[in-house]
Parts: C-alpha cells; structure tokens; sequence
C-alpha cells in the first residue's frame, strides 16, 4: 500500500510541475537558458567593432577648413629664394624701373613744351652783356620768357658777377609766335673816398622786349645793361637795361658736290696751246 501511495504522490508532483511550466511559458516570462546567453555573447563580440576615428584624424579634419597662412615673400631674405625666383624678381625691378625712367622722361619733355612751347620751326638766342660802369657791381642778374624763368645769377658778396662781361642766357628752339622777354639787373654801388657810401645802396634795373619768332628762322635777341644819362642823372636812374631782337635765318649746310651719273664719261678740261711768235 506504502508503495502505491508514493506513486501516487509523485505522479501529482510530475503533473504539478508540467502545468507549472506551461503556465510560465503562456504568460510571456522568457527565460534565458545560460547556453543561449552564452551564444549570444559570443555573437556580439563576432560582430565587427566600427573601427574608432584617431584624434589626429578629427584635428586634421577640423582645421581642413581653414587654409594655411601664405608665405610672406617681402621677409625671405634674398639669399634663401631658388635662383628662378630671384631672377624672376630682379627682371620685375628693371622692367618698373625702365618704366619709371620713360614716365620722367616723358614728363619733362611735357613740361618743356608747356614752358617753352617745345617748338621745332624756330629758334631763339638771347644773351645778356654788362657794361655798367664801375660805380655799379652786378649782384644779380634774371631772365624770364613767357613768365617762365630761364636764368639766374646772384652773388650777394658782390665780387664775382659783376667782372663777367658777357652772359649766355638760352639758346634752344622755341615755339613759332609771339613772345615776351623781361630782364631784371640789381646792382650794388661802389665807390672810394668820399663816395664809399654808395656801397649801402643797391640799385635795380628792369628792361626786356616783346618778339614774334618766325617760323624756320632764328631770333637773336641781344641785351644789355648800362648807365644812361650823364653826371647830372642821379644815380638811381642811371642803370638801365635794354635789348634788340632781329631775325636771322638760319646758316644751310654745304651742298655736297656733285658726282657724274653711271654711264656718262666727264668731259677733257679744255688745253690751251702756247703760241710762239715768229
């Protein structure tokens, strides 16, 4: 009988627990069985791993967006550049440099033109001859042509400028037309004994003329400063100074002589023959 009830008692623990189970697995409680979290590790550590991003990669990246600082050329010290380089930059030197000199060139020819008229149909010869007497030294001596002023002398100490007999003033072409010429002279006086004092005086004189230079011709203009006057004029108004234009055509140059044309035999010089008498 003792038999027959443990039977019976362990056939209701076998059922007990199979409706046990099926009830867990009816209610949705998973169960991970070790074999399969085991699996499942496994799997996850097979799976290829996203390879990781090196700083220096994120850096390079980050500061890709920026450009590099250019070169500054102006502190390369001339000795550290490639030769093609510094070639290169002496041959850009002498090209702005060749530049610069026509753009001055060009400059002053402009301005001789707009001071002197630049012309090339007339010329122009202007001097200047002193023949003030001895009471009067020459301490200063200007030119001006059209308002523009050509020459200018001074000596304050008044020992020098007064000896020269003769000044060339200008001599170049000019432009055909009118034209207005103006001198200005000052003078110091000079005097011995008695007459010392005139060195305290100093004495101007002004002059000049109005010209047409003509076209292929040559004006000579031919001033001079001296005392007009006589010993009864007082000394102010003694210096003076005056000038004469006249026009000169220019000298031609020697015609070259003439040769025979090809193919033509110049002709004998004529012979004379002595006659005798009888």
């Amino acid at each position: 009988m003792r038999l027959i009830t443990n039977a019976v008692v362990l056939s209701s623990l076998l059922v007990a627990a199979a409706s046990m189970a099926g009830t867990g697995g009816a209610g949705g409680v998973a169960t991970t069985p070790k074999a399969s979290g085991a699996g499942s590790a496994a799997g996850s550590a097979a799976a290829p791993a996203p390879a990781p991003t090196p700083a220096g990669d994120s850096m390079g990246s980050a500061s890709g967006n920026t450009p590099a600082p250019a070169t500054d050329l102006a502190a390369v010290k001339p000795e550290d550049m490639p030769t093609a380089v510094r070639m290169r930059r002496l041959e850009q030197k002498t090209q702005a440099l060749k530049e610069r000199a026509w753009q001055l060139k060009a400059r002053v020819q402009m301005l001789k033109e707009q001071m002197l008229g630049g012309g090339v149909g007339a010329q122009a010869i202007i001097a200047h001859a002193n023949e003030m007497g001895s009471s009067f030294h020459l301490i200063s001596l200007t030119y001006a042509l059209d308002g523009t002023q050509i020459f200018v002398r001074s000596d304050d100490s008044g020992e020098t400028l007064y000896k020269s007999s003769s000044f060339d003033v200008f001599t170049g072409p000019i432009a055909p037309g009118n034209h207005t010429l103006t001198a200005t002279a000052t003078y110091r006086g000079h005097g011995y004994g008695v007459f010392e004092y005139l060195s305290k005086f100093t004495f101007t004189a002004r002059g000049g003329s109005a010209f047409v230079a003509e076209e292929g011709k040559i004006s000579s203009v031919a001033c001079r400063g001296y005392e007009k006057g006589g010993a009864n004029t007082p000394m102010e108004k003694r210096p003076s100074v005056e000038c004469k234009v006249t026009q000169v055509a220019p000298q031609k140059a020697p015609e070259a002589p003439t040769t025979a044309s090809p193919g033509t035999t110049p002709l004998p010089a004529p012979t004379t023959t002595p006659t005798t008498g009888k």
